[in-house]
C-alpha cells in the first residue's frame, strides 16, 4: 500500500517550517539569493505531500510570500523572486494543469486486474503521466512480467520517478504528443472532459486488442469491457480496442470485478 497522506495542514507547516529552516542555515553560507533558491525548491518538494492544486499551491508560495511580507529577504535583487514561480512552473507546468491533478495510485489496489485485461508476456504498458511513480508499481504487481512505461510532463517529477522505478522507463513528454502506438495497455488518470480525446487517441494509435485503463472517469457513451473496483469507492474503467483475435474472445466479455476478491 502506498503511504498514508499527512492530514491538512500539516503538510503545509512541515514544508514551511523546512523552508525556513533551509533558508536561515545556508544564508550563512551561500549568497542570500541561493538560500532562497534552495529554500523555495524544499517548500515546492514538500508541497507534492499535499493532496489537491490549492493546498500545493499554499504549500510553495508559503516560504516565498513570508519572506517577501517580514523583510528577511530585503537585500535581493528584483529578478530573484522569480526564483520561487520557475520553481513552481517546473514542477507544475502551465499544460499540466489542464490534465489531471498529482494523484497516487494505492500499490496493490490493481493487483488482480490482469483477469480482466490479459497482455502476453513482455507486453509494453505505459502510465501516462505517471507523476511520481505510484501508478508504475500499482501496475508492476498487476504486470510483473510486463515492460513499463512512464511518460510524465514535468521533468522533476519525472527524474523521481525515475528513481523511485529504475525497473521503469520513465520519460519526459506531453502525453497528447506522444506515440501510443508500440502499447498493449495505456493507463491513465484524467479529468473527465479530456476523457473522449484519450479514447480517440486510443482508438487511433492502440493495436486491434489494446487496451486503455482510466482510473475513475469513464468515457462518456462508450461501455467498457471490464471494471475494476479499487478501494475506496474508486474505478478502474477498462476499454479494449475492437480487432482482438477470436481466441481472445472470452476476455472480452463485460466483467465487472471487486479488488481483492478471487475468482471463483
Amino acid at each position: 500500500m502506498s503511504p498514508p497522506r499527512l492530514p491538512w495542514p500539516l503538510p503545509a507547516l512541515l514544508g514551511w517550517a523546512a523552508a525556513w529552516l533551509c533558508f536561515a542555515g545556508l544564508q550563512q553560507v551561500w549568497p542570500q539569493a541561493a538560500a532562497l533558491a534552495a529554500a523555495c525548491a524544499v517548500g515546492t518538494a514538500a508541497s507534492l505531500l499535499a493532496q489537491g492544486w490549492w493546498r500545493r499551491g499554499l504549500v510553495a508560495i508559503g516560504f516565498p510570500l513570508s519572506a517577501a511580507l517580514t523583510g528577511a529577504a530585503a537585500g535581493l535583487p528584483a529578478w530573484a523572486w522569480l526564483l520561487p514561480l520557475v520553481l513552481l512552473l517546473l514542477v507544475y507546468p502551465l499544460n499540466a494543469w489542464r490534465d489531471a491533478p498529482l494523484f497516487p495510485t494505492a500499490h496493490g489496489t490493481l493487483q488482480g486486474m490482469a483477469a480482466l485485461a490479459p497482455l502476453p508476456p513482455g507486453a509494453a504498458v505505459l502510465d501516462a503521466g505517471c507523476g511520481l511513480g505510484d501508478g508504475l508499481i500499482a501496475l508492476r504487481r498487476a504486470y510483473p512480467e510486463a515492460r513499463l512505461h512512464g511518460l510524465e510532463w514535468s521533468w522533476p517529477l519525472r527524474a523521481l520517478c525515475a528513481l523511485r522505478c529504475p525497473w521503469a522507463r520513465v520519460r519526459q513528454g506531453d502525453i497528447w504528443h506522444a506515440d501510443w502506438g508500440a502499447y498493449q495497455l495505456v493507463y491513465l488518470f484524467q479529468r473527465p472532459e479530456s476523457m473522449d480525446r484519450a479514447f480517440a487517441k486510443a482508438r487511433a494509435e492502440l493495436a486491434p486488442g489494446g487496451w486503455l485503463v482510466s482510473l475513475e472517469f469513464p468515457v462518456p457513451g462508450h461501455k467498457a469491457d471490464a471494471q475494476w473496483q479499487l478501494p475506496g469507492a474508486r474505478t478502474a474503467w477498462l476499454y479494449r480496442m475492437p480487432g482482438a483475435p477470436a481466441s481472445d474472445a472470452e476476455a472480452r466479455r463485460p466483467a465487472r470485478r471487486r479488488a481483492g476478491r478471487p475468482r471463483p
